[in-house]
């Protein structure tokens, strides 16, 4: 078993103003239906509400403190701006209290600074990307992620993902220079099945184990192997190397795939 160090965090008690209640979901929809399976249980939670939209242009702000979010692998920074105002942000590696950061197009090109695509020099590493202007980032914000800024094509700039995967995306898209903190989250080793249920994970149970009337794998006397043209999910559709993929709308963003 080993954990994270924490030796960067500095403040042990989130900010009150930024607190919001967490309801659990437990992997149930709406209608009560369970529609993620192996959820559920788990330790209680407070929201964090994080600035992805970087939409304070201009304000500088000073980092106050680097804080534990439970709610994701990513640290995060306090920042409390000159105009009294006080916001999370994804806390990126090399940020320390006491750093001043700024959002907006007159930003300098310094590590926590949110800056469009089209004032980033090509070969920076960025994080919490936006796909759409405005709407915040929804790319890159996990523990140890970074993207990279490739190329510049019109309107558009190519930008490789932690993955691989090689993407056109709006010049006008915000994105934050910097690569995530906490690297070392990788490395964490849960190392017995309580710390997976603390996370509100639940057991995964093998389909070769149940009845034929709840899987595919099921039935057989003794141990059966799979039999079928593949292995299956629950529901009968095949479960390696079948294309989940449905969005077709954005198929001409992705320049290469990243298999």
């Amino acid at each position: 078993m080993t954990s994270a160090s924490f030796e960067e965090i500095t403040k042990t008690k989130p900010e009150k103003s930024l607190l919001r209640p967490l309801k659990k979901k437990a992997g149930r929809s709406n209608q009560g239906r369970i529609t993620v399976r192996h959820r559920g249980g788990g330790a209680k939670r407070m929201y964090r509400v994080i600035d992805f939209k970087r939409d304070k242009l201009g304000i500088p702000g000073e980092v106050a403190a680097i804080e534990y979010d439970p709610n994701r692998s990513a640290r995060l920074a306090l920042i409390h701006y000159d105009d009294g105002e006080k916001r999370y942000i994804l806390a990126p590696l090399g940020l320390e209290v006491g750093d001043t950061i700024t959002a907006g197009s007159d930003a300098e090109m310094k590590i926590g600074n949110a800056l469009p695509l089209k004032l980033i020099p090509t070969g920076t590493a960025i994080h919490n990307i936006e796909l759409h202007r405005g709407k915040g980032g929804q790319l890159v914000r996990s523990a140890g992620g970074g993207a990279q800024l490739m190329a510049k094509e019109g309107s558009y700039a190519l930008v490789r993902m932690p993955s691989g995967e090689v993407r056109r995306i709006h010049i006008e898209c915000f994105a934050t220079i910097g690569q995530v903190g906490n690297v070392d989250h990788q490395h964490i080793k849960l190392g017995k099945a309580g710390r997976k249920r603390h996370l509100g994970i639940r057991s995964t149970v093998r389909g070769s184990v149940m009845s034929p009337r709840d899987h595919p794998h099921g039935g057989g006397e003794g141990r059966s192997p799979i039999g079928l043209p593949g292995p299956k999910t629950p529901w009968g559709k095949p479960a390696l190397g079948y294309t989940t993929r449905r969005n077709k709308l954005t198929d001409s963003m992705i320049v290469k795939r990243r298999k």
